[in-house]
């Protein structure tokens, strides 16, 4: 069986969309930075450990991710632009099922 490649578009500040195809299995935040998208710096390259990767998902698809671990709500109580669909990119690994994923980019960090 083949596997589908999962489509992610990132919303820019500008208001743009950036579609990038998604491996499974690679952490948003990878995908963000192997693709150039402005606005995510992710500082600690992904270990949870400073929120500077924190994008909000559109709220049809918040419900259909992986529930937010402690330790990344902890973090997420610190950003600027907090909202109720924050996540850190970092913590959201790819699945094929996320084909059409969108997430905007907060203006804080670009």
């Amino acid at each position: 069986m083949a596997h589908k490649t999962p489509s992610i578009h990132f919303e820019l500040t500008d208001g743009s969309l950036r579609t990038v195809p998604a491996k499974a299995g690679v952490s948003l935040m990878r995908h963000a930075l192997d693709n150039g998208i402005p606005g995510i710096p992710a500082d600690c390259g992904g270990d949870c450990a400073c929120a500077t990767c924190h994008v909000h998902v559109d709220p049809g698809w918040f419900s259909q991710l992986p529930e937010t671990t402690q330790q990344e709500g902890d973090l997420l109580d610190i950003v600027d632009d907090l909202c109720d669909v924050s996540r850190l990119s970092c913590q959201i690994v790819v699945t094929e099922d996320m084909d059409g994923l969108t997430v905007k980019i907060p203006e804080f960090y670009v």
